[in-house]
């Protein structure tokens, strides 16, 4: 009885734990998909979401009629692909050298430096990228440009220069927190393996290629696969902020979210939205699908499902 007892305060005590957890998933998470309806529905603000007149998949064939939809799926996809090669292999190139650094107080000051930008918000990270990209007091066009001999250049009516700058500023802002992971896993391997690896005279790095990069291979597994379920989904800070919502630029810098917002916010469109994001929703679920049943192709014991 008292073995019972102590096992209901302990299932008690964790069920509290999770319990704000469970709460923000099920107002953020699941609560919203109660208006997947809107996206069939000729939405009207005099007769509300439930009065308003069903119009079938009108919403999503005047969606996919559009320019907007090519665009938005394009550069949605092309620049989380990126993220995810880039940012991969900045983040494992970062925490490998943290941890050859040795020090931990060195280690310490590098990380916290690192990590620094990731608890800047968007709108912040927008005003620096400005400081830096406006075209008549810029630090770029003011300073490289000038020592260079060059014209000044209009960055925000420059839509073939954002998908560079659009990569830097989410690496500068992400890569510190995304090598955390890899550090944690790097820290978990057996260090008999290195000491082993040096007495037979393996370089740095040789025990990089031979033991630190096949034992992080589950990590960056299970990480790409989580990453593939989000692929259909944009940082909205990062394509509305930084680039100020100019709509010169929309053709490398449109992606779903920002669509969908600017759907609801500028159109008004709130059916054609919910079919923008609904559709959003299904494609990342059979990515996530797609990618999962390669991974168990390839490795069976590494796939998440």
């Amino acid at each position: 009885m008292k073995k019972k007892s102590r096992t209901a305060a302990t299932n008690l005590s964790l069920f509290l734990i999770a319990l704000p957890g469970i709460i923000y998933l099920l107002i953020n998470n699941y609560a919203p998909m109660l208006g997947i309806f809107l996206a069939f529905k000729n939405y009207s603000l005099m007769k509300g979401p439930f009065k308003s007149d069903w119009c079938g998949f009108d919403n999503f064939e005047f969606l996919f009629k559009t320019k907007d939809a090519w665009i938005m799926t394009r550069n949605t996809l092309l620049y989380n692909t990126v993220f995810i090669i880039i940012g991969t292999v900045a983040a494992i190139f970062v925490a490998i050298l943290m941890c050859e650094l040795g020090e931990k107080k060195r280690v310490k000051f590098y990380q916290a430096i690192m990590l620094l930008p990731n608890l800047l918000s968007w709108v912040v990270i927008g005003f620096i990228a400005y400081a830096f990209l406006n075209a008549d007091t810029g630090f770029i066009n003011n300073t490289f440009l000038r020592w260079l001999g060059l014209d000044p250049v209009a960055w925000y009516s420059t839509p073939g220069a954002w998908p560079i700058i659009l990569v830097i500023v989410n690496l500068w802002k992400n890569v510190g927190y995304q090598s955390i992971i890899f550090m944690a896993a790097i820290s978990g391997i057996d260090k008999s393996l290195f000491e082993a690896a040096a007495i037979d005279g393996a370089s740095k790095l040789r025990q990089i290629r031979s033991i630190t990069l096949p034992l992080l291979k589950p990590t960056i597994i299970t990480l790409t696969l989580m990453s593939v379920g989000r692929i259909f989904y944009s940082d909205f800070g990062l394509f509305y902020q930084v680039p100020q919502n100019s709509g010169a630029i929309f053709a490398t810098t449109q992606t779903i979210d920002t669509y969908v917002y600017r759907g609801l916010m500028e159109l008004n469109n709130v059916g054609m939205s919910a079919a923008a994001g609904l559709y959003q929703s299904i494609v990342g679920f059979v990515l996530v699908l797609i990618a999962n049943q390669i991974v168990r192709k390839l490795d069976a014991d590494n796939a998440l499902f």
